[in-house]
């Protein structure tokens, strides 16, 4: 490790880490010697805002970002950081110990390029820096962009909509859309998944995606939206799903009116099998649209009060606006074991207190789920033989059967 001042090309820095105490984080240590040897230096978090407005900082290439649960307090300091690094055109990775998701996140969504746990995996800074190291990812047309004038998929629309904070809608979305995505080896459905949380979503941080501007750009004028605007604004998980991101700045909720949704979610059904969409917690003027569009509209929740109060006041709301109730699917996550007796009954008895039909009970993943969206992967290629993953597993696979029955039928 080096002072933070370069002197000259063969002995330039690199790389900074940035920490409260880096000699706290010892692995990082390790590990930066390993990638860099001597071409790597250390800041305080003062110091690194310091640094940063000084030319000695355009030699940077990245910089890590290493917290623990006692930096949670000081979030604001820490997005600052980030922010200016990101102008400086300097890549961030996030080390992180014993810190809430929700910290993580909010960090995420600051603009951390990568997250690696503390301690650090083997060779997992590496594989970031790697990463990073990679040249920007080039729109990919979907699937649909290839149809010649005049032909439509009329694709399926699922919608995931979460009654409460932490219920687990967007991790629905992100695994749904990805099972139905590989549902079938031989004949794969082309998918498009949505995030419409357009202020916090997270299926960029779930996919380890990037949040782009074009984005942005396209919801602002759907009007002048074309097949080609819609498919530079998507980008391709793993070759087998396309995926429309959040804009990469949090924008207003009403930024969108009704009819930009409309154009939107038509066109990603017109040359898509599937069109997976991820919406916000909040109701608003476009909520209809989504709910008289979809399918199926998955409305989940869990087995506590902040759950079922939101659910009588959704279904009261609907019920004033004479709107399809009935459409909801009721999606009950982290349910009771099967071996639990006790807690079938609640089940059985918010069902009926609310008036409702809990059709779908997701068992509980426990940590195994967080740290597959910490680390931007589907539960199917991190814990494969998660509950949690092989319920939703089975649901694409019904979907999916439904929809080629219905498809054989016409």
């Amino acid at each position: 490790m080096t002072s933070a001042t370069p002197q000259d090309d063969k002995n330039t820095i690199l790389a900074c880490t940035i920490s409260r105490d880096v000699q706290n984080f010892d692995l990082l240590i390790e590990d930066m010697e390993a990638a860099l040897g001597e071409r790597w230096g250390d800041l305080g978090f003062a110091e690194a805002l310091a640094f940063f407005s000084q030319p000695d900082a355009d030699s940077l290439e990245f910089v890590a970002l290493a917290i623990d649960g006692e930096d949670e307090d000081n979030l604001s300091l820490m997005g600052e950081i980030i922010t200016l690094a990101k102008d400086k055109k300097i890549k961030v990775v996030l080390i992180a110990e014993d810190v809430t998701p929700a910290s993580l996140h909010q960090l995420l969504r600051k603009g951390a390029d990568e997250f690696v746990p503390y301690p650090l995996p083997e060779g997992e800074l590496q594989e970031a820096i790697d990463r990073m190291n990679q040249p920007d990812p080039v729109a990919v047309a979907p699937a649909g962009a290839q149809l010649t004038q005049g032909e439509s998929k009329e694709g399926a629309l699922f919608v995931m909509h979460g009654l409460a904070g932490g219920v687990g809608s967007t991790t629905m979305a992100v695994n749904l859309a990805w099972e139905l995505a590989t549902v079938s080896d031989k004949d794969a459905p082309s998918v498009c998944l949505i995030d419409l949380d357009l202020q916090f979503g997270t299926v960029s941080t779930y996919l380890d995606l990037p949040r782009r501007e074009t984005v942005f750009e396209m919801l602002s004028d759907t009007a002048s939206m074309d097949d080609e605007v819609f498919s530079q604004a998507l980008q391709s998980y793993e070759e087998k799903m396309q995926v429309l991101t959040a804009p990469s700045d949090m924008v207003p909720l009403d930024l969108i009116t009704p009819e930009d949704i409309e154009r939107v979610i038509d066109t990603a059904r017109r040359h898509f099998d599937y069109v997976v969409v991820d919406m916000p917690s909040t109701l608003v003027q476009w909520s209809e649209n989504i709910l008289q569009a979809a399918h199926v509209y998955f409305a989940l929740i869990e087995l506590d009060m902040r759950s079922a109060q939101n659910a009588l006041r959704l279904k009261r709301a609907l019920q004033a606006e004479e709107l399809p109730f009935n459409k909801l699917r009721f999606a009950l996550n982290r349910a009771p074991k099967f071996t639990d007796l006790n807690g079938k009954g609640r089940v059985k008895r918010m069902g009926e207190s609310l008036g409702i039909s809990i059709d779908l009970q997701l068992p509980d993943g426990g940590k195994p789920v967080m740290q597959a969206g910490d680390h931007g992967l589907p539960l199917a290629s991190s814990v494969a033989k998660n509950p949690l993953r092989r319920e939703i597993a089975k649901l694409a696979k019904s979907l999916h059967s439904l929809g080629s029955s219905d498809a054989e039928a016409a």
